[in-house]
């Protein structure tokens, strides 16, 4: 195994065992246009565990959440449609906006998830070099445009402007990107181990950008999306082009939760 792959799953490992863990994430919550409560009574919108019955209120109006405290706070918060939301902290819980195609849900963080709920690490396949596979990456002219759902039924418009092209086996298969920046590659796939040795609903991975007309698609690298963690997450689904037709024995392998 190659230094490179121990310090990524090394990264993993703290990534989910930390605070701000997916396995932390205790609600997804909705909201509607104008006002939203936030508190532990019943009628909430935003639902906290504890605390006051109501907190303050977030209100959502042409683009902008601004939270409302009930001890006279006002603060305008960012959601994650342009990098990391704002986030509100109250005793162990953090809260914050996220947008899906212009719907904006609140996601619930317990930081101390981890006083309740073991965290043994994540399982892997054995290295296997076969399995850093060099892709073309072809452009497609006109690009293809596709619905891509998430676990939660939306779907999402993507424009693909190239494919990864590439042989297993004397079987040419493509993948197609989720998304394309000047640092990495995106794609969304399906295998035969899916949903017997890993996650049933797929898997990510990413690759450098291209050089040459060529990509590096290193299957040790794949990984498990949130939704394999927590129930609060929003994930693309890989779509039917993205189903290949063979095992991928290669990266992380499902995540069970204790008990």
């Amino acid at each position: 195994m190659s230094d490179d792959l121990k310090a990524w799953q090394a990264r993993r490992h703290l990534e989910l065992a930390g605070a701000e863990s997916w396995l932390g994430m205790r609600g997804l919550f909705w909201l509607e246009p104008g006002l939203n409560s936030v508190g532990s009574g019943a009628g909430s919108v935003v639902l906290l565990p504890g605390g006051p019955a109501h907190l303050g209120d977030l209100f959502w109006q042409g683009g902008k959440v601004v939270w409302q405290s009930v001890d006279g706070e006002t603060l305008e918060l960012q959601t994650d449609v342009a990098g990391q939301p704002s986030v509100v902290d109250f005793q162990n819980w953090s809260f914050f906006p996220v947008d899906r195609e212009s719907r904006i849900a609140v996601r619930l963080r317990d930081r101390n998830w981890a006083a309740s709920q073991s965290f043994d690490g994540l399982d892997y396949f054995d290295f296997d070099p076969a399995w850093q596979i060099e892709a073309e990456w072809q452009a497609l002219s006109p690009p293809l445009k596709m619905e891509v759902p998430n676990v939660s039924g939306d779907l999402k418009m993507v424009e693909v402007g190239h494919q990864a092209v590439f042989e297993v086996a004397g079987q040419t298969v493509v993948l197609l990107p989720m998304a394309v920046n000047d640092k990495e590659i995106f794609f969304v796939f399906r295998d035969r181990t899916s949903g017997k040795e890993t996650y049933g609903a797929g898997r990510f991975l990413k690759a450098a950008p291209a050089v040459n007309g060529k990509i590096c698609l290193n299957f040790n690298f794949s990984f498990n999306p949130p939704c394999a963690f927590t129930p609060f997450a929003t994930c693309p689904l890989p779509p039917p082009e993205n189903w290949l037709p063979f095992a991928v024995p290669a990266g992380e392998r499902k995540w069970v939760k204790p008990g």
